[in-house]
């Protein structure tokens, strides 16, 4: 890439744009030369064998090996814990700006291979070119303002007030906790497990990390970026396999300090409960979302069809922010499902390593099972506006493709309530803005949330009635989805997010240390 390198964020990546096109297509040449490669575990700086291996195809066609990984097992965890302690008080040591200084390369090496990396995570998982390219970036960028703002508060070492005895001195600092296991899903293989690990590594934690398997590919190239900065042995380690064996011992062996967790609520909210034995242990779980826009009449409906449209079927629905239900004031309802039903079936679904495609396959087929009892539940029980079907003309049969589906249910239905992680948004009409806020917020989830309105007075209502951590209002790009470090902060309340803090945002690194006070006598 240039100096004068453009970033691409999920906004900035133009369909005109034929040099960055380009420089896509070449790096996704480079992605599909690696295709079919045997990987192995990472631990103490070492490669190593696991208990046998295991294959991941790609969604996009199954015929496509992405590779073969080795599958680690208890003892391969273990022995990755043991050299993530061992590392972990010379990587203290080493003081936060040179930490820092090791990380902003890993930022930079990611960058500069983004092309590569974004064929690589859409060959895997099924993603876009845009999607892919701006997860990358998204990465990348996540070291550098987790690096800033732990920076802008001076490492969180701070003086504090004394009582008058100017022999007395006192500090209030930061520390890191030990060791953290991160284990990341398979929907931003890079973002959402470079998020968490550079900010451990940064706080002067090591990390032990467990991947999706689906997903384990985009794993070894972040373990590539981190080697290849010098992230010195034993303070990244990377085991890939099962989660009822190295994501057990993950969360139940004593030499793990702390755990990031990213997935559904079920798993989540269980780690949640038993991580936590002999005494507290931060637990940071970022769970799942039912993501509510809600559209009013005095809304520009075809704004709000829009970026309904964009939020429910972006990445097939594969995202926790996903728009999956929408409460619309009666008046509207009616255009609104017109102009929604007019734009999604518009959309063009198909392999995703092309330019052409809006958006690609779910990731296997108990996607595409939970897809078909969804449709078959909302033809029973109400309406299917458009979509249902699962795609399987020529090249798609081998792929796991549906189409984006929009129905019309009852407000009480189940599935307003359960997460499907599919393309599929229900809709259902109201009578004011009160019934409105009130089915929203009757949900254990509260990831983000939308409204649609031109009345200052009834998006006030919103912003501070809504039960969610990430609010958007009138946007045109996405009802319920979009975020960028330092741009918007991502967190959810209630069963979606176990901290109150978010990624994203300044808070997020001081959530690996925990506060010590100091008290100097001259």
């Amino acid at each position: 890439m240039t100096a004068e390198r453009i970033k691409i964020t999920y906004a900035t990546l133009r369909a005109d744009n034929e040099e960055l096109q380009a420089q896509y297509e070449a790096g996704l040449e480079k992605a599909k030369a690696r295709l079919g490669e045997e990987h192995r575990n990472f631990i103490d700086g070492q490669e190593r064998d696991g208990d046998g291996t295991f294959e991941v195809r790609s969604p996009i066609d199954s015929e496509i090996l992405v590779g073969t990984f080795a599958k680690g097992t208890r003892k391969d965890v273990q022995d990755a814990i043991a050299a993530a302690r061992r590392a972990q008080p010379a990587w203290f040591r080493l003081g936060w700006e040179r930490r820092l200084e090791i990380l902003s390369k890993a930022a930079e090496l990611i960058s500069e291979r983004q092309m590569e990396y974004a064929g690589l995570m859409a060959i895997e998982v099924g993603k876009t070119r845009l999607e892919a390219l701006g997860e990358v970036e998204e990465a990348a960028d996540l070291i550098r303002y987790y690096s800033k703002t732990a920076e802008d508060n001076a490492f969180y070492d701070h003086p504090m007030d004394n009582l008058g005895d100017a022999a007395v001195h006192t500090r209030s600092i930061l520390r890191p906790h030990g060791v953290f296991a991160v284990i990341s899903p398979f929907n931003f293989p890079m973002a959402l497990a470079v998020g968490p690990s550079s900010a451990a590594m940064l706080a002067g934690n090591t990390v032990v990390f467990k991947p999706a398997s689906a997903s384990a590919m985009t794993a070894i190239a972040i373990k590539e970026a981190y080697r290849d900065a010098g992230v010195p042995d034993g303070v990244f380690n990377l085991v890939m396999g099962p989660g009822d064996t190295v994501g057990d011992e993950l969360q139940t062996n004593p030499g793990i300090d702390g755990i990031v967790f990213t997935g559904s609520y079920e798993v989540g909210f269980e780690l949640f409960k038993s991580f936590s034995t002999a005494w507290p242990r931060p637990c940071i779980v970022e769970m799942g979302g039912k993501n509510p826009a809600i559209v009013l009449r005095s809304a520009d409906l075809e704004e709000a069809a829009e970026g309904i449209l964009r939020a429910a079927f972006g990445f097939s629905g594969q995202k926790c922010s996903a728009n999956s239900r929408v409460y619309v004031e009666r008046p509207v309802h009616d255009e609104l499902i017109r102009q929604l039903v007019e734009k999604t079936e518009k959309l063009v679904v198909g392999n995703p390593l092309p330019r052409t495609a809006f958006t690609g396959p779910v990731i296997d087929d108990r996607a595409v099972s939970r897809f078909q009892q969804a449709v078959s539940e909302a033809r029973r029980d109400g309406t299917v506006f458009t979509g249902g079907e699962r795609l399987t003309d020529g090249d798609l049969a081998r792929g796991h493709y549906v189409e984006p589906t929009v129905v019309g249910l009852p407000s009480s239905h189940r599935l307003f309530r359960d997460e499907l992680f599919v393309p599929f948004t229900a809709v259902a009409p109201v009578d004011s803005l009160d019934e409105a806020l009130a089915l929203a917020n009757d949900n254990p989830y509260g990831l983000t949330a939308g409204v649609y309105s031109q009345d200052p007075a009834e998006v006030d209502r919103f912003l501070n009635e809504i039960h969610a951590g990430v609010l958007y209002v009138n946007r045109r790009a996405g009802a319920t989805t979009g975020a960028w470090p330092g741009v918007q902060a991502f967190g959810g309340w209630k069963a979606s997010g176990s901290t109150g803090k978010s990624g994203l945002s300044m808070y997020y690194v001081a959530q690996f240390l925990r506060e010590q006070s100091h008290t100097v006598v001259d």
